[in-house]
């Protein structure tokens, strides 16, 4: 792997970045499904893996070994989200469930249901607990590799997956229930109203005028940077695709969602994460090139209604 990156953090990435971002496609399956099942969040891992990838550009020439890759990527990514957890109260509400138990040496985990139900499960440990049981039972590395990716000996691994194999085993073999939805902000609710009037007549004024002049925008892929030195809502004045935006929620978040229509109708494609604050929007995260998110999603409504069946989601 010969890349030489310009390095720039904000504005249009470089071609370069793209090029880089090709030769790990079949890697960002894999990489979004752990970060969002280590942060109990579709869209908070894949911020986390975007900054991941990031900063795997940055640091490419490092890479000595091109058939480390996948192993390298994911130490990037498991330290980027040992660094979100560390901030996270959600951490600190899972954790406090098991602090006082006692912990009993487990079996092997034969009856724990499929890796999906065990991604799910594993929001309710600890952080190392939950990294080794996703590396080992879901994603199938040795022990030694686990060891390598979270800084740690296999000992210490061994330990960790005990522990948490042992506190799986005392949970109901089903879906993790997830956290309680954040209490809706007025605030945002009116704005996400306008915002979504605005954006379907095409009143693409009044839609900039709703963010604040230090607004930030990040499309995934794409652009982090001032949304005002972006060519984001352009980029929309110039399509001719039909499609229009809606309020959704992922995950409990009220987000908005884009959407296409088909010869079978309006087809739900993507998210939009949109901050607010002191009555402007702040803060814009485009998820357009990430396919992956809705099915990772737990739990994506349109208008109250889920977007997916229990089908289409699969067990």
């Amino acid at each position: 792997m010969k890349l030489q990156p310009r390095v720039k953090s904000t504005g249009l990435f470089d071609v370069r970045y793209a090029d880089f971002l090709k030769t790990v496609s079949h890697l960002r399956g894999q990489l979004h499904r752990y970060c969002a099942r280590m942060t109990g969040s579709a869209m908070d891992g894949e911020d986390i893996m975007q900054d991941a990838l990031f900063e795997a550009y940055c640091k490419v020439d490092q890479l000595q070994d091109s058939r480390a890759l996948q192993g390298w990527l994911f130490r990037i990514a498991h330290n980027r989200c040992i660094d979100f957890l560390r901030n996270r109260k959600a951490r600190e509400r899972a954790e406090a469930n098991y602090a006082q138990e006692k912990i009993i040496l487990p079996v092997e985990p034969t009856g724990f249901g499929a890796g999906r139900a065990i991604e799910r499960l594993v929001i309710h440990l600890p952080p190392k607990e939950r990294a080794c049981v996703l590396l080992k039972d879901v994603f199938d590395y040795s022990l030694d590799e686990i060891a390598e990716l979270v800084g740690s000996t296999v000992g210490g691994v061994k330990s960790a997956l005990n522990r948490g194999r042992t506190k799986l085993a005392f949970l109901p073999a089903s879906p993790a229930v997830p956290p309680a939805a954040v209490a809706p902000d007025p605030q945002l609710a009116r704005l996400l109203d306008r915002y979504v009037d605005l954006f379907n007549r095409r009143d693409w004024d009044g839609v900039r005028a709703l963010a604040s002049a230090d607004a930030r925008l990040r499309v995934s892929d794409c652009f982090n940077g001032l949304l005002v030195d972006s060519p984001y809502f352009a980029e929309f004045e110039r399509a001719q695709a039909p499609w229009r935006i809606d309020i959704g929620e992922v995950e409990g978040e009220a987000v908005l969602i884009v959407l296409f229509k088909r010869h079978d109708g309006w087809i739900p494609t993507y998210p939009v994460r949109v901050h607010v604050r002191d009555g402007l929007i702040d803060a814009i995260t485009d998820y357009y090139a990430c396919p992956w998110l809705f099915s990772a999603a737990d739990n994506v409504r349109i208008n109250g209604r889920p977007i997916f069946d229990s089908t289409e989601k699969g067990s």
